[in-house]
């Protein structure tokens, strides 16, 4: 993997990463020259014990321009300024203009319930400069390329002390919130352990201490047993539709043996990993005859510099699926009550995704 990192005019970083050498002499662009001015906070939610963001500069953030301007597009014309230089490489990763989250925060109001400086990061991640691609069309060995740029990103953005959790994802698609045209994802770089990473922390620290073994290395040792919602296996890799789906068409992809984090993943188990994505996003594609809006969001351990033989770093992918005449998202229930109500069986979701034939 080659990369470059250089310095934008308003002051973000943009490093770029390359299965090529990068020319030197790169350039970093940006809409503006103005330095980043924000300063998120949190506010302690006493009802949830969850911490809340609040960053409202991100009213002005961009949604959905015009297709004459991409700001991800490298451009000569000093009318469309860009986020990205021209050149060859094939990853992009830049400070989000519009953070949640920034290790500048400081002095946080005063409110009637305790309050923090949201320190952290917010970046972007370009998969590529073809705003034609997703990750179902990239080659193999591109996957594997992004899977090391979350790797690499996961040690930068973890090693800086305010930093306790390390989040990649992607949202894919108008229909869960995309705001630019490029196929790209974004890296929450959290000052806490989330709630939903917070959880699972919990219940796989008290799984080990009880079998000394990783609670989903076995639950992923069954599902390879019971052979029902396997979608995609290798000696390294395997997606499938658990057994436990929230989702009709939810999947997981994750390493067979025990990794903890990105950063940790071995050469073969990221070569299986990235048929494994590929597989799976061929598929969604495959079954609705167009491309398919999802979340995937990549788990691991925390950012503490511990040993944490109980994670077992892994993606999940959280597809809307098709009602009879629309796309379902969630409802009262899983958002009001976070009891997730789902319509149909996972044995029967996996068998439509499985009869989906794909080429690697």
């Amino acid at each position: 993997m080659y990369f470059q990192t250089l310095l934008k005019p308003d002051g973000r970083s943009l490093t770029l990463y390359s299965r090529f050498p990068i020319a030197p002499g790169l350039t970093a662009p940006s809409p503006s020259v103005e330095p980043v001015q924000a300063n998120p906070h949190l506010r302690w939610h006493p009802l949830r014990s969850e911490w809340i963001t609040y960053a409202s500069h991100r009213q002005g953030r961009t949604f959905m321009p015009p297709p004459e301007y991409n700001p991800l597009a490298p451009t000569k014309d000093p009318e469309f300024p860009t986020e990205l230089p021209e050149g060859r490489y094939d990853v992009a990763v830049f400070d989000n203009r519009f953070p949640s989250l920034t290790l500048a925060a400081h002095d946080a109001p005063s409110a009637i319930v305790d309050t923090l400086p949201a320190k952290g990061a917010c970046e972007v991640v370009v998969f590529t400069q073809d705003p034609q691609d997703s990750l179902s069309s990239l080659p193999l060995d591109y996957l594997e390329l992004l899977l090391q740029v979350w790797g690499d990103r996961t040690r930068v953005l973890g090693e800086k002390p305010q930093i306790e959790y390390v989040l990649p994802f992607e949202n894919k698609g108008v229909e869960v919130g995309v705001t630019l045209h490029h196929p790209h994802g974004q890296i929450y770089a959290y000052p806490i352990i989330p709630p939903v990473p917070a959880r699972m922390q919990m219940n796989q620290q008290g799984y080990y201490q009880e079998h000394h073994r990783s609670l989903l290395t076995d639950l992923i040792q069954k599902e390879v047993a019971d052979a029902q919602r396997i979608l995609y296996q290798d000696e390294w890799a395997i997606a499938f539709v658990p057994v436990c789906a929230r989702y009709p068409y939810e999947v997981w992809v994750a390493p067979i043996q025990q990794t903890d984090s990105l950063t940790n993943l071995t050469p073969e188990q990221r070569r299986g990993l990235a048929r494994a994505i590929k597989t799976v996003t061929l598929k969604y594609d495959g079954l609705w005859q167009r491309p398919f809006p999802y979340l995937m969001a990549w788990y691991q351990a925390p950012s503490d510099y511990r040993l944490h033989p109980e994670w077992h770093l892994h993606a999940e992918f959280y597809p809307p699926y098709r009602t009879r005449d629309r796309l379902k998202y969630l409802a009262g229930t899983e958002l009001a009550a976070g009891l997730f109500a789902n319509d149909a069986l996972p044995e029967e979701k996996a068998k439509e995704l499985q009869a989906v034939n794909v080429t690697l």
